[in-house]
């Protein structure tokens, strides 16, 4: 198959990256209340969106986000309880959430520490209520790992087969443990996409995904393609090193 199609925005390091998708951040919450008087976001873990978590925590950009009109989701997450060292939700509330006038009802995380499979049952039907059969994320932020995998999309894992389920438990035979995540169908529907990558490290991944054919099961992240919707890859000069 041919490569994967995409736009990609180049920046000179990783505060840079920080910068620009904390903007586009902005933006698209500020257009989401004036059109349709809420924001959904989906929020990912990780080191990628780190930095970008702290910028929009500053005092000077905090405020420019309407945060009571702002509803906080999760791409995935670990299965563990929110104050454990490992928690996707814990990372996003030590770097962001608790310091921004987000109300506490307007933040829906998984339930890492139920058994998996009530736990992903219980955040599809989250889902469901909040946003209906068919929803529709205003803006999804994502980062990539090293073995190409995005949220808990991992390479050959079968939550890459789900076309029914929105959040679904997902067994990880090279990590022999269980993680939590949203599925392509509710990803591949929102209005706008942010993929993260930073470091040399991640380069020759960058490569392969952007460069190489496509093939979805040794590379998840190329599965993430807007059916209606926006993709922007933002990466660092480090992670394009070998475009």
């Amino acid at each position: 198959m041919k490569p994967c199609a995409a736009n990609i925005l180049i920046c000179r390091n990783s505060q840079a990256v920080a910068e620009e998708t904390a903007e586009r951040f902005i933006c698209a919450a500020r257009r989401s209340v004036a059109e349709r008087g809420a924001f959904f976001v989906a929020l990912s873990g990780g080191n990628s969106p780190r930095d970008t978590y702290r910028h929009l925590a500053s005092e000077t950009i905090r405020d420019q986000v309407p945060w009571e009109k702002t509803f906080v989701f999760f791409t995935d997450e670990r299965c563990v309880p929110p104050d454990h060292e490992e928690s996707n939700y814990k990372l996003a509330n030590d770097l962001l959430l608790s310091k921004v006038p987000i109300p506490s009802l307007n933040i829906f995380r998984f339930p890492g520490e139920l058994q998996p499979a009530d736990a992903a049952l219980q955040y599809d039907q989250i889902l469901r209520n909040r946003l209906g059969d068919a929803p529709r994320f205003d803006f999804i932020l994502l980062g990539m790992g090293y073995d190409t995998h995005t949220a808990s999309l991992f390479p050959n894992s079968p939550a890459l087969s789900e076309l029914t389920r929105l959040a679904v438990e997902n067994f990880v035979a090279r990590l022999n443990t269980y993680r939590l995540t949203l599925t392509i169908p509710i990803l591949r529907n929102a209005r706008q996409i942010i993929i993260l990558a930073l470091g040399e490290q991640k380069a020759g991944a960058v490569r392969d995904v952007l460069q190489g054919p496509t093939d979805e099961q040794a590379h998840p992240v190329q599965a993430i393609r807007p059916t209606d919707g926006r993709l922007l890859w933002i990466i660092d000069q480090e992670a394009a090193s070998e475009l």
